[in-house]
Parts: C-alpha cells; structure tokens; sequence
C-alpha cells in the first residue's frame, strides 16, 4: 500500500470554477475575491476579510498597519515556518523567540512570552500549530495589559476554535494560507481577517500599491485614483479566488474527515512505548492541518527513509527557526522547542486517504520503532 503525504481534495468544482473566472474575461483582483473574503469572514464569524497574495503578505501587512518597525520587538515562536519570523525582519524591527507550552501543547508559551516583554516589545505571534489553537484567552490578556499588538498566525487553522471562539478572531487581525497542502489550496493565496474596519480598509489600500481605487473601481465608474500611502502588490486574483470559493464548500467535509482520521490515528498509537501523541485535551475544534508525533527513535531521517520503503510518505514540522543560520544566537535556548525539533513526525493526513491507509501507516511505524 502506498500512502503519499498529502493529496489535493480536488474535483470537477475547481475546473469549472476556474473555467468560469476565465470565461468571464475578469482574472485580476475583483468580484470573486470580494465574494471570496466575505464568505470566508462570515464563516470565522469576523466582520472583514482582506484576500492576499499569501500569508506572509497577511503577517507583513498586520505588522506595518500596527506600526512595528526599527528599534522594535515581536515575539514569535521558533516551531513554525520561517515567515512568521522573517516578516519581523522585513519591517526592520528584532523577533524575539518564545518556547511552546510543553511537549502536549506545541503553541506558545505564554508564560515564557511574558518573559520576555521588555519595553521595546510591540507586538505577539502566536502560531495555532497543526490547526490547535494557541491559549487566546490569556495571550489576549497579556497583550491588552501590556499595550501589545496581538496577530495570530493561522495559517493551520481555519474554521479552528479556541474555547468556543473562532481562531484568528482573538487579535487584531488573523491571517490564513492556501497554500497548495494546507486544508484549503489555492496554489498561493491568502486572508487577512480583522473586526476592525479602519485597519481592513487601510489592508485593502496597502496590498494594492496605496491606490484610493483598484481596476474593479474604475471598471464600476471610479474615475481615477489617489495613491495616499505606499504599498504592495499583494493582491489575490480571481482565478485563486475561484478556486478559493470552491475550497470554502469542501471545508467543513474535509474538517470532518480529518477529525475522524486522527482520532483513527490515536486509537492505533495511543501507549506505544515509542511515541508520544500530543494536543490529548484541547479546548476546542481542531482543523487537524498535520497530524505530528514524537518519537524516541535515535536517527528521524533513517526512520522516514525505512517508511518511505514500506510505502509511507513522511514529513517534519517544523526544524526550529532560531536553529537556522540567519536567525542563529547561541544565547537562544529554547530546551522544549528544541526537543520537538528533534523528534517530531509528521504523518499523512488529508481528505481522500481511508482508515485502512491510517491502519497501514501505524503498523509500519510501530514496526520500525521496534526495529529500531
């Protein structure tokens, strides 16, 4: 049995939603991207949403709408990819990295964030690891106790929740991917979601170069257009908004599924000797983006190479950012990110892969960690 590690939850919706976009002769930023941003707000229960060319443009756009710049601080976590931390350096301000919780709880250590806030620091990232929801209720706090702009990372996580509350609504604005292997895929994309409509309006205005109007205005009757502040270009098209629309209707299916897969998953896992299964309690809905583990085998990549022979495709997320040699300091210690760094796996998991493949994938792990 072959297992890949993701597989697209494509069908004949994305053909002939992009068939349409492009019958319609309208491909850049316009109607499909507003339907797509309020949809996708409507479903988070939040009041705006900003479509982007991708969650880093989210992040990077939150961090200069928040005023965070040279001589600044954000804290961010290590176990992420790289953009959570390098849209810090891209407004010239210093990313200052936070340990996760425990090895059970993979997001943010609001004990160690609170650590370290000094009076240089503007504003907090938490990321909602695998679609797990970081402690909003008292990261939420300690930002409004400290002033601090909060901006979540849920690129992992849509239709998340977090203590009965939708992730990416907690701070003062939630950004999303849609890159190819996330929940919802889109090839590139993005969303920026805000209740606040000055700081959507202000978003809108930067991801298009400033623009007072975009080419839909004008299309619709605007004139012209004043350029009142110096932006991007970090639109989404309509052909990804197409494609985005048709990902939205699957998601609560693909939700679902995922749920049922890693609750498969620990059934089978659960009290081997060799690995430990985090997020056991988590209060809320998880999107189940990654189903990671850690395991005790000595040597990660000859382990997924023994998968791999076996027919099971494997991944890792993430190796700790402050490991990589532009953001290494040898006076970082982060002991628990660290560890996870090590040990995690990351295993298949996505719409159209069955129990029996979950079943396949467990026996063979459990047989090479016996192995050794």
């Amino acid at each position: 049995m072959q297992v890949p590690f993701f597989e697209l939850n494509y069908g004949p919706e994305e053909t002939a939603a992009v068939v349409a976009a492009l019958e319609s002769r309208w491909i850049s930023m316009g109607p499909r991207c507003e339907e797509f941003e309020r949809r996708f707000a409507a479903m988070h229960g939040a009041a705006h949403g900003v479509a982007v060319a991708n969650c880093t443009a989210a992040l990077h756009l939150a961090l200069r709408i928040a005023g965070v710049g040279p001589g600044d601080e954000v804290i961010v976590p290590s176990l992420t990819f790289v953009a959570t931390v390098s849209v810090v350096r891209m407004q010239g301000a210093t990313p200052v990295f936070a340990d996760i919780t425990s090895l059970d709880d993979w997001t943010l250590s609001v004990a160690d964030v609170e650590r370290k806030i000094t009076p240089r620091t503007r504003a907090v990232i938490p990321m909602h690891y695998g679609g797990f929801g970081a402690d909003m209720p008292r990261l939420s706090a300690l930002a409004a106790a400290h002033g601090l702009h909060l901006i979540e990372d849920a690129c992992h996580a849509p239709l998340g929740t977090r203590d009965g509350r939708p992730l990416g609504t907690w701070g003062d604005f939630g950004c999303y991917s849609f890159y190819s292997n996330k929940n919802m895929a889109t090839g590139e994309g993005g969303m920026m979601l805000t209740n606040h409509p000055e700081l959507a309006a202000r978003a809108r205005r930067l991801r298009a170069h400033g623009m007072t109007a975009t080419a839909i205005d004008r299309e619709r009757g605007a004139e012209f257009y004043d350029v009142v502040d110096w932006g991007y270009n970090y639109r989404l098209d309509d052909i990804r908004a197409a494609l985005g629309l048709a990902q939205l209707a699957k998601l609560e299916d693909d939700l679902a599924h995922r749920a049922r897969l890693v609750a498969r998953y620990r059934r089978n896992l659960e009290g081997h000797p060799g690995i430990h299964l985090p997020f056991r309690n988590y209060p809320g809905r998880a999107s189940h983006y990654v189903f990671g583990v850690l395991t005790d085998h000595p040597d990660r990549r000859a382990l997924r190479e023994a998968l791999k022979a076996r027919g099971v495709a494997t991944s890792m997320h993430y190796p700790p950012v402050h490991q990589f040699a532009c953001y290494r300091d040898p006076a970082v210690s982060l002991p628990l990110t660290e560890e996870v760094g090590r040990r995690e796996l990351s295993l298949p998991l996505f719409r159209a892969m069955t129990f029996e493949q979950v079943d396949h994938v467990c026996e063979q792990l459990c047989e090479c960690l016996r192995r050794g």
